[in-house]
């Protein structure tokens, strides 16, 4: 395995609505990016956990290099 083929979670570039955050989790793990980010929503509503959660994912995952 060499170090092209290691998958890595980065925010993304071209698919963001605010961070990137939803739609690098998406990428990484091959779903729509739709589906993140209503489960984000619902973890919002229920106490907050979603925005906390959001913050800290936008704050430790890199950004997506190149674009």
């Amino acid at each position: 395995m060499t170090n092209s083929d290691i998958k890595r979670l980065y925010r993304s570039k071209k698919d963001r609505v605010l961070g990137g955050v939803c739609a690098g989790i998406a990428n990484y793990f091959n779903v729509d990016p739709v589906l993140i980010r209503v489960a984000w929503v619902v973890g919002f509503f229920i106490g907050g956990v979603g925005f906390l959660a959001y913050l800290i994912a936008w704050i430790i995952m890199p950004e997506e290099p190149g674009i």
